[in-house]
């Protein structure tokens, strides 16, 4: 092998450490992965509407801070409803005028009464669906319904989109006066 008596100790070197990292190539790509999360369809279930729950409990209570840890930073809020004339009407809400509305003083508590959750999951996304009745204190303001995206982030729970109804009138709760 005359040829490797005339590499330089730094050539010699860099074959070596080339070599050496080609060989570890195949060790690296049969690393175990990381741990994926588990999913429990019924414990995730539950778990989406504490979150929503959560939400509604703060709200009663002018807690700002527990309604904004809830939310996904970027979460949307948004309301589709029926114009005075008729003509049906979208109302896009920010996060954090929602937050500071929940945490200024109010004289009436602020108390949204759900009913019939329908709560479905698939992976790390979450639905509720929800019909409402909102009171301020114990006088009816409106009814609609509440529909909810939520999204699993590690080992919590955030919502990612509100959109709701309002109606003034026919409101099943209204007549029945609903229940907490």
């Amino acid at each position: 092998m005359p040829h490797l008596t005339r590499m330089t100790p730094r050539i010699l070197a860099s074959a070596s450490l080339l070599a050496t990292l080609l060989a570890a190539a195949p060790l690296a790509a049969q690393a175990p992965a990381a741990a994926a999360p588990t999913f429990d369809p019924a414990a995730d279930r539950a778990a989406a509407l504490a979150v929503v729950k959560r939400l509604f409990d703060a709200m009663r209570a002018g807690d700002s801070a527990t309604v904004r840890a809830v939310f996904h930073p970027q979460a949307l809020l948004s309301s589709a409803l029926v114009g005075r004339d008729g003509t049906p009407q979208v109302r896009v809400d920010s996060l954090a005028s929602f937050v500071r509305a929940v945490g200024t003083p109010h004289a009436e508590v602020w108390d949204e009464r759900i009913s019939g959750e329908i709560v479905q999951v698939d992976g790390p996304m979450a639905t509720v669906w929800t019909r409402y009745a909102f009171y301020a204190g114990t006088k009816f303001s409106h009814c609609g319904v509440d529909a909810f995206t939520l999204a699993r982030t590690g080992t919590e729970w955030r919502i990612l989109a509100l959109t709701d109804t309002r109606q003034r009138t026919g409101c099943p709760e209204q007549a029945a006066g609903a229940a907490r």
